[in-house]
């Protein structure tokens, strides 16, 4: 394992002045956590938060770190994880109506589990990190995890400790929300995606995450996926001071650079349903005559189908089929209509060299526009999408390649290499520990 100053320097390098307590911190005292306890809904990923807790596992495991991951599902063999800790549950929309509400305002089974493991096993040196909590663990958690509070750190992957719906986005007027989070507006407005009963139940868990996750105990750190995420996190009365910038780990597409100035094609990875922008994204294209390949499934496949057969639908692929339609591509779109934190397959495209095409709702959007690794658009601007298109498709080949190597070359990276990703949890569990 590496030292404070191998760690920290990288740390600063990437996120900082913010980081200088820490660095104090491990200089004074080489805490090493003797176990992680990395917390998890699922064992399987079917989604990027699942995807990055399994990732945490191998790479502290690689560490030297004893792991034990615990989870909502029945478990499976996780790379990494010396031992397996399973509720057996299912995700709330596979039970009855009226259980799935009640197990997920607060899941007794869930903090009867962690509660035992903790009275059994727990050390000082025993360090847990929540990932995903909302689809099986519910708020109930962070109540069993309270009396270790100064040695737990929550990754906040989404919206979903302030925010009812997770996503900051009013899907009844499909428009991002600005809202104070459980304020007289946020109270009366109905937002969700399915009814404003869900709307009302989704408010009443997180008022049992409010009492659980109590902000008066020491929590060790809120790892947040992106710096721009922490006036909305603060504006749901989590503490500044607790709030830590982590960029999510991405490993490019491909090796060697992407001679996007090439081709002529956009790319779109991800699932194929109406808040991440298909329907629009394959309209634009057709507008400006762009090829169009997309790689995912979803609800909409059947509609992109019947409506867009210019459109390529390849369906779920591998990491090396991703990698053969990206060398063909001249830009990686992400339309999504909703606020995304990150964005991992923009931080793949990028650091493969292709150039980036996202709306402002995408907290990314600032840091490509900024350091030129593509192009930004309005949300709200119907036409905005195809612009920023017909900008790529119609930029000299030269400016082209030159935005390709300056994201290649990861002179202002998107993202965290996984190495640097591990380093700075390790860093976070040493200054907890430190602290405790």
């Amino acid at each position: 394992m590496q030292g404070c100053a191998g760690w920290c320097g990288r740390f600063l390098v990437v996120f900082g002045p913010g980081y200088r307590m820490m660095e104090r911190a491990g200089q004074q005292a080489e805490v090493a956590p003797d176990r992680v306890v990395v917390i998890n809904d699922a064992s399987v990923a079917r989604g990027g938060a699942t995807a990055l807790a399994l990732l945490s596992v191998s790479l502290l495991a690689a560490r030297g770190l004893p792991v034990t991951f615990v989870c909502g599902d029945d478990g499976t063999e996780i790379e990494g994880a010396d031992e397996m800790v399973a509720l057996g549950g299912g995700r709330l929309l596979q039970g009855g109506r009226l259980d799935a509400m009640r197990r997920g305002l607060f899941n007794r089974d869930a903090q009867a589990l962690l509660v035992d493991w903790i009275a059994r096993n727990d050390t000082p040196r025993t360090v847990y990190h929540v990932h995903g909590w909302a689809q099986i663990l519910s708020p109930s958690i962070f109540e069993a995890l309270q009396p270790v509070a100064a040695r737990t750190v929550v990754h906040a992957h989404d919206f979903f400790l302030v925010c009812p719906n997770g996503a900051q986005m009013d899907f009844h007027r499909d428009e991002i929300c600005n809202r104070v989070p459980l304020g007289a507006a946020c109270l009366a407005t109905h937002c969700d995606k399915r009814s404003r009963l869900q709307k009302m139940w989704r408010v009443a868990r997180q008022y049992s995450l409010r009492r659980a996750f109590d902000q008066s105990l020491p929590w060790a750190a809120i790892a947040m996926i992106h710096p721009a995420m922490r006036p909305i996190l603060e504006r749901g009365q989590l503490p500044g001071d607790r709030l830590t910038p982590l960029r999510n780990p991405a490993a490019p597409f491909t090796k060697e650079r992407i001679r996007a100035e090439d081709n002529t094609g956009a790319l779109f990875v991800g699932r194929l349903m109406e808040e991440k922008g298909v329907l629009e994204l394959a309209r634009a294209a057709q507008t400006l005559g762009m090829p169009l390949t997309m790689v995912g499934d979803g609800p909409l496949r059947e509609d992109l189908a019947r409506d867009h057969p210019e459109v390529t639908l390849a369906g779920w692929r591998t990491g090396a089929e991703i990698a053969e339609f990206a060398r063909s591509a001249r830009v990686l779109a992400m339309p999504s209509r909703t606020r995304e934190p990150f964005g991992l397959v923009a931080a793949e495209a990028s650091a493969s060299g292709l150039p980036i095409v996202l709306p402002d709702a995408a907290l990314l959007a600032e840091d490509v526009a900024s350091v030129g690794l593509g192009r930004s658009y309005q949300t709200a601007d119907p036409n905005g999408l195809v612009r920023a298109l017909e900008a790529i498709r119609d930029m000299p080949d030269a400016d082209i390649r030159a935005m390709s190597l300056r994201a290649h070359a990861r002179e202002a990276p998107l993202a965290l290499t996984p190495d640097d990703w591990a380093d700075a949890m390790v860093g976070l569990y040493r200054q907890a520990l430190a602290t405790a």
